[in-house]
C-alpha cells in the first residue's frame, strides 16, 4: 500500500506522519518549490494537539508556541462578555497552542523529513491531472513528472485541483463580504502574555493573541486580526491574486478607530507592524461527497471554513488521524469511504456553524442588544445563553473541556 498525498500543508504532513506510524508508505507532493514559514498566527485546539502529541511533537511545539491560558470575548469598549479557560487550565491533558502557522508547518515538515526521508517529500510538484488505473492512481504534474500509487488524498487547500476534478460543477469559493487584515509584531505582553482576545461588534472585530516568545522578557510575538464587513454575500470573492497581498494602513486604520481596549492601543499596534496582509473571509459549501474510488479529500480541500472558533487546522489534523486509522484497518477504497462517512458530516456542521459566527456569536448578540456598551451584562444577556453559544460550539466541534 502506497498513498499519494497532494499537498504538504498541515493536513498532508500530519497524514504522512500518521501513516508512517502505522507502517504505510506514502509520498507528499508539495506545489511550492521551497518550504518557507509563511502566514501568521493560528490556534490549535486540544483535540488536535492530543494527536500531534501522540506523534511525539509536543516538545517541538512547546519550543515555538504559546500555551493559551484564557480566551476573553469583549465588546469594542473592552467590556467583558465571556471568559473561559483553555487547554490544560480548562482540564484538558494537553494544551491549546497559539502558534505562527509557519512555525507549525516547519515542525511538521522537519518531523516528516526525519522520519520518512527526503525522497518522500517532493517539492515543486504542482498537480495538473490524475486518473484512476486498474489497480491504483496516476498523477501528472505541471513540470512533466508523474507518479503512481494505490490511493490519492487531495490535501491541496481551498483552491484544490483534486476537489475541482471530483466536483467540476462546485459552486466555488463563497465570500461573506468580510475583509481581514492580519499581522504579527514583537509587542509588550498583555494580560499575562498567554491570553486570547476576541473583541468587537457587528461591524468590526478584533482578534489578538501572542504566538511566540518575544525579543526580550516582557515581550511577545503578537498576532492581530482586524475584520470588517465591506461587502455582502451577493458579491463575488476577490480574485485569487488579491488573496494574501500586502495590506495598507489607509484601509485598516478606519476600522480600528472604534476600539477602546483598556490594556492595548490597537492603532499603535497596527501602525507599528512593518508588514501585514489582507485576506477575504471565504469558505465553500459542504460537499455531497469527498471520495470517488481511490481518491478522497482532506482539510481545506474538503471543508474550508471561516476562521472563527480556531478550527481550520485542527480539523485537518483530526481528518488525518481518522483517515490513517481507516487505511490501516482496511487498505483500499473502502477505507476512504469509511473515513468520509465519519468526517464529512462532522465538518459540514462546523462549516455551517462558522457561517453563523460560531462561538464568536456571543459578541455579535451583545453588540446587537447593547451597541453602546452596558452597565450590567446580565441586563443584556443571561449567562446561560452565553454558555449555550460558546459551550455548544465546543461540544459540537469536539473540544469541550472535561467535566
Amino acid at each position: 500500500m502506497h498513498v499519494l498525498i497532494a499537498g504538504g500543508g498541515v493536513g498532508g504532513l500530519t497524514l504522512a506522519l500518521m501513516l508512517r506510524e502505522r507502517g504505510i508508505g506514502c509520498t507528499v507532493f508539495e506545489a511550492a518549490s521551497e518550504v518557507k514559514p509563511l502566514g501568521v498566527g493560528i490556534n490549535t485546539l486540544p483535540h488536535a494537539i492530543r494527536e500531534l502529541a501522540g506523534l511525539g511533537l509536543l516538545p517541538a511545539l512547546d519550543a515555538v508556541a504559546v500555551r493559551t491560558r484564557e480566551l476573553r470575548y469583549l465588546n469594542r469598549f473592552g467590556q467583558e462578555i465571556w471568559v473561559e479557560k483553555r487547554g490544560t487550565w480548562a482540564g484538558h491533558d494537553v494544551p491549546q497552542f497559539s502558534i505562527h502557522r509557519g512555525h507549525l508547518h516547519q515542525v511538521l515538515w522537519a518531523a516528516a523529513r526525519e522520519r520518512l526521508g527526503d525522497a518522500a517529500l517532493m517539492t515543486g510538484a504542482r498537480l495538473a491531472a490524475f486518473a484512476e488505473t486498474a489497480d491504483g492512481v496516476r498523477l501528472d504534474f505541471a513540470d512533466g513528472r508523474s507518479a503512481t500509487g494505490d490511493l490519492l488524498v487531495g490535501a491541496d487547500g481551498i483552491h484544490s485541483v483534486v476537489r475541482a476534478a471530483l466536483h467540476p460543477a462546485d459552486g466555488g469559493i463563497r465570500w461573506n463580504g468580510i475583509q481581514m487584515w492580519r499581522g504579527a509584531i514583537d509587542w509588550p505582553e498583555f494580560e499575562g502574555g498567554d491570553t486570547m482576545i476576541v473583541a468587537g461588534d457587528m461591524r468590526e472585530k478584533l482578534v489578538l493573541y501572542p504566538i511566540a516568545a518575544g525579543s526580550r522578557p516582557g515581550m511577545r510575538l503578537t498576532n492581530w486580526v482586524v475584520c470588517a464587513q465591506i461587502g455582502d454575500a451577493t458579491k463575488p470573492p476577490p480574485r485569487r491574486e488579491d488573496w494574501s497581498r500586502p495590506g495598507r494602513l489607509a484601509d485598516v486604520l478606519p476600522h480600528v478607530a472604534r476600539f477602546r481596549i483598556p490594556f492595548l492601543d490597537v492603532a499603535a499596534l497596527v501602525r507599528a507592524t512593518p508588514e501585514f496582509w489582507e485576506y477575504p473571509m471565504c469558505d465553500r459549501d459542504p460537499l455531497p461527497f469527498w471520495t470517488r474510488g481511490r481518491v478522497t479529500l482532506l482539510g481545506d480541500a474538503a471543508h474550508p471554513m471561516y476562521p472563527v472558533g480556531s478550527n481550520g487546522a485542527s480539523q485537518a489534523v483530526l481528518d488525518a488521524r481518522c483517515l490513517a486509522d481507516a487505511i490501516a484497518a482496511a487498505p483500499g477504497p473502502a477505507a476512504l469511504a469509511a473515513y468520509e462517512a465519519d468526517r464529512l458530516p462532522k465538518t459540514a456542521e462546523i462549516v455551517r456553524s462558522n457561517r453563523r459566527g460560531g462561538p464568536e456569536r456571543v459578541v455579535d448578540v451583545v453588540s446587537e442588544r447593547a451597541p453602546e456598551g452596558f452597565a450590567r451584562l446580565e441586563d443584556v444577556i443571561a449567562r446561560e445563553e452565553l454558555a449555550a453559544i460558546a459551550g455548544g460550539y465546543a461540544a459540537m466541534a469536539g473540544f469541550a473541556a472535561p467535566r
